[in-house]
């Protein structure tokens, strides 16, 4: 047909790359190797012995050696601590959420300024008043003693990530429910609960991270060494085994391990849960 154009397919193409997709993909790889050598060097040390890394620092383990102290009791105080801690902040961050973002009453902004104030409130400042207090409440060398302080100063961040996903969810849910014969507990524990599931997993991992290498706390609250968490466990241990590389490394590594793989494994969770808060914001 006379005027007809015909467009003819270019095969072989090139997409053109942009200059900057090379140089970020670098940067990320120095990072990346700036981050994962020294711990893999301090992994690799704790399987020596001190006469290896003297002998050879950047060798490998032969024979592969296996030295630990009061780790597995460490292991546990810390477990235990952290728990505790980020149940109840997670508990008590989601009640104050479920206030402040679902009813109007007076004061509650102000409310809610104090919790966003205490994120600029360092633990450092307050340790000699939470010493004080525990001592005159007898909590000095009790797990409680760490716990609780911890929980309340998790509480600020839980809080202010909540409430802004909570404020999103339409209140019409909330008007069908009372329509439907639930209380506001059913309401929140059937229904606000399951669907703040994203940024609930979200703060629980940042309140656990948090507590478990947490140092200042259990060192003005432990004296007894069947207390102490694993941060001040490889403190003591490296203090009192200062000549023994080999064996430093393997309680530092140990110690570092389940937090970085529970973190590597929620990492999803977490981004998950602040995508869904920077939807709920911006909304």
């Amino acid at each position: 047909m006379a005027g007809a154009t015909v467009t003819v397919p270019s095969y072989g193409r090139r997409r053109r790359i942009k200059p900057t997709v090379p140089l970020s993909y670098l940067t990320a790889l120095v990072i990346l190797a700036i981050t994962l050598v020294p711990m893999l060097f301090v992994i690799l040390g704790g399987f020596r012995t001190t006469a290896q890394i003297n002998s050879s620092p950047t060798g490998l383990p032969h024979p592969w050696v296996w030295s630990t102290a009061s780790f597995w009791e460490n292991l546990g105080n810390s477990a235990m601590i952290a728990v505790i801690a980020t149940a109840l902040a997670v508990g008590l961050g989601a009640m104050a959420a479920f206030a402040l973002s679902r009813y109007d009453f007076r004061f509650r902004e102000g409310w809610y300024l104090v919790f966003a104030i205490g994120l600029l409130f360092p633990a450092n400042v307050a340790s000699l008043p939470i010493y004080l207090l525990l001592k005159h409440i007898n909590l000095l060398d009790n797990p409680l003693g760490v716990a609780l302080p911890e929980a309340a100063f998790s509480l600020p961040f839980t809080i202010i990530i909540l409430r802004p996903f909570m404020r999103a969810i339409p209140g019409e849910l909330q008007d069908a429910a009372v329509v439907d014969g639930a209380s506001r507990l059913t309401f929140f524990l059937r229904i606000l609960l399951p669907l703040s599931r994203p940024a609930l997993m979200t703060v629980s991992i940042l309140a656990f991270v948090t507590s478990w290498n947490a140092y200042l706390l259990p060192f003005l609250v432990f004296t007894s060494e069947g207390h102490f968490t694993l941060p001040l466990g490889v403190a003591t241990f490296q203090s009192t085994y200062s000549q023994n590389t080999a064996s430093i490394f393997a309680f530092t590594a140990l110690s570092m391990l389940p937090a970085l793989a529970f973190f590597v494994l929620a990492q999803r969770r977490i981004v998950g849960g602040l995508s869904g808060l920077a939807g709920s914001v911006k909304g």
